[in-house]
C-alpha cells in the first residue's frame, strides 16, 4: 500500500506521510498516527486499521476536524465509520478459495479436516469476511456470517491466530495438528501465515498430504503457489487500494468531493482474482504467470 501511494502522491504533487505498527495488531500506534495526522492538518488519511471497531473513536475525531477517512481493504465497524473504503471484497476471496478447495477434493472434501489460520482475537472485519466466506465456498452451514466459530460441522478441527505472520501461522498449525493430527485442509488468513503452517506440517512430513490456500496475492505468496507450497491464493490489489485513495483524497482537497461505491456494494471494490494453476470447472481463476505479473511486494 505505501509503495501504491506513494508513487501516486509523486505523481500528483501531493505530500505524503506514512506511519506503520510494530506488528499487525498495533492498534495504540495507529490511533497515535491519526492523531498526528489531525495535529498536521491532513486533509486526508489511508488507514488499513488493525481494530476495526476501538479506531473509530479517533476517526471520528479526525472526520469532525474535516479529514477525509478511508479504510484500506479492512471495513470499519460500523463501515460508514469512514468516509469511504478501498477494498477487496474479502467474503468474495474467502468464497473463491473455499470453492476451489471443495472442487479440487472432490470426494474427499466430505471427509476433510479443516485447520483455520484466522488473524486476531479481535478479529477485524477482513478476518472475519475472509474465513466465513471460505467455509461458504467450501460448503459449510456458517450459521452467523458476523462470527467466527459458531459452526458446527464436524469436519472443522478448530480456529486459531496467527497475528499474520510466520511464526504464528507455524505456531497455530502445531496447536491444530495436537488436536487432530489428521488434518488435510488448511485456510490461512494470509500468505505469511500460510508459509508459517507449511513449515509446522513439514516438521511432521505432512507438507504433500495437507492442501493450503491463502488470500493476499503478494509475490512471495504467489511464488509459493508455484513451488507447492499454497495450492491457491485469492490476489487482491493494495496497490490499486492506496492509489485511488490518494487521488481520491487529492479530488476532496479540491473540490470536497468524497468517493462513492461501488453500485450495489457499500464499499468501492479494487478486484480479487484467484490464483492457481490447478484450475476447477465452475471456479474462474488466473495463472500463476499472471499472478506474478500482477503481484505486489
Amino acid at each position: 500500500m505505501k509503495e501504491g501511494a506513494t508513487a501516486k502522491a509523486e505523481e500528483l504533487g501531493v505530500e505524503l506521510s506514512s506511519y506503520a505498527g510494530k506488528v499487525d495488531g498495533d492498534h495504540e500506534t495507529q490511533v497515535q498516527a491519526v492523531e498526528s495526522c489531525i495535529a498536521a492538518g491532513a486533509k486526508g488519511i489511508l488507514i488499513a486499521a488493525s481494530d476495526t471497531k476501538a479506531i473509530t473513536d479517533v476517526v471520528k475525531r479526525a472526520r469532525d476536524n474535516g479529514v477525509l477517512v478511508i479504510a484500506l481493504d479492512t471495513p470499519l465497524e460500523p463501515i460508514d465509520a469512514a468516509d469511504a473504503t478501498f477494498a477487496t471484497d474479502n467474503f468474495k476471496a474467502g468464497l473463491l478459495i473455499g470453492q476451489w478447495a471443495k472442487a479440487t477434493m472432490g470426494d474427499k472434501a466430505a471427509d476433510a479436516k479443516i485447520a483455520l489460520l484466522d488473524l486476531s482475537p479481535s478479529a477485524p472485519s477482513v478476518d472475519v469476511l475472509r474465513d466465513q466466506g471460505f467455509l461458504k465456498g467450501f460448503g459449510i452451514d456458517v450459521k452467523d456470517e458476523a462470527t467466527i466459530g459458531d459452526e458446527d460441522d464436524p469436519r472443522i478441527v478448530g480456529h486459531d491466530v496467527t497475528s499474520g505472520n510466520e511464526e504464528g501461522g507455524r505456531t497455530a498449525m502445531e496447536s491444530l495438528l495436537q488436536k487432530d493430527s489428521g488434518i488435510n485442509l488448511v485456510y490461512t488468513i494470509n500468505e505469511p501465515a500460510a508459509a508459517g503452517a507449511y513449515e509446522a506440517l513439514k516438521s511432521f512430513g505432512m507438507e504433500g498430504n495437507v492442501l493450503i490456500v491463502s488470500v493476499d496475492g503478494g509475490c512471495p505468496g504467489v511464488q509459493n503457489v508455484e513451488e507447492g507450497v499454497i495450492g491457491a491464493t485469492s490476489q487482491q490489489y493494495p496497490l490499486d487500494m492506496a492509489a485511488k485513495g490518494i487521488e481520491a483524497i487529492a479530488q476532496y482537497a479540491k473540490d470536497g468531493t468524497v468517493p462513492q461505491p461501488t453500485e450495489g456494494l457499500d464499499f468501492f471494490d479494487t478486484g480479487v482474482n484467484l490464483v492457481t494453476d490447478a484450475p476447477v470447472d465452475g471456479v474462474e481463476s488466473i495463472s500463476v504467470a499472471e499472478g506474478l505479473d500482477r503481484c505486489w511486494g
